[in-house]
């Protein structure tokens, strides 16, 4: 089935990006990332920072000139396998974001940075300069209606943004778990509809 959607995505020059849930599955999609990568450039795999797991994630991928989509993590996952406060998430999503633009500039890789962590956006921009990677080599994403106003000054500062938008049958289920298995989620969401 994902075959059949990559190609016909590919056909019309559109992406996929595999989503991983909770950490009981990392290794299954990272497996299925790496055979489904082998014929498609197009297919893209989301990794999450408060894993303790995921730098070395990141580096097995490398090879593949991956297409990566570093999110925070939204799922209430046990202190053995990640980190529980969200300042060492932030540290961490920090020191992936710098080995990804370090590594833009070695490997032909995508990288896409997932967060409306104003802060964190700050921090990337100003590695990327110090770097010397171009603001078109990688991008930001975020949600559809959260932070619009971030959005449209990044567009304009001439940063590559994509929008998130949750549709069809299932956007709400998919919502809704979002929200159950993080309840900060919550209030982060009440925050920012109102911004």
């Amino acid at each position: 089935l994902l075959s059949a959607m990559a190609d016909k995505a590919q056909n019309v020059n559109n992406k996929i990006m595999l989503d991983i849930e909770d950490s009981s599955y990392v290794d299954g999609t990272i497996s299925f990332y790496k055979l489904i990568k082998e014929k498609y450039d197009n297919v893209g795999l989301c990794l999450q920072a408060y894993l303790y797991r995921t730098m070395e994630d990141i580096k097995s991928l490398i090879e593949l000139d991956p297409w990566i989509r570093l999110v925070k993590g939204a799922y209430k996952e046990p202190a053995s396998v990640a980190f529980r406060k969200f300042s060492d998430v932030n540290s961490n999503y920090l020191l992936l974001s710098k080995y990804l633009l370090i590594t833009l500039i070695k490997r032909d890789i995508r990288t896409s940075f997932a967060t409306h962590d104003l802060n964190i956006h700050n921090q990337i921009k100003s590695e990327a300069k110090k770097i010397g990677i171009e603001s078109k080599s990688w991008e930001f994403q975020m949600l559809y209606g959260i932070k619009t106003g971030a959005q449209h000054l990044l567009a304009t500062e001439g940063y590559k943004i994509r929008t998130l938008v949750s549709y069809g049958e299932h956007w709400y289920p998919w919502y809704m778990r979002r929200l159950a298995e993080r309840p900060a989620n919550v209030g982060f969401v009440l925050k920012n509809i109102f911004i």
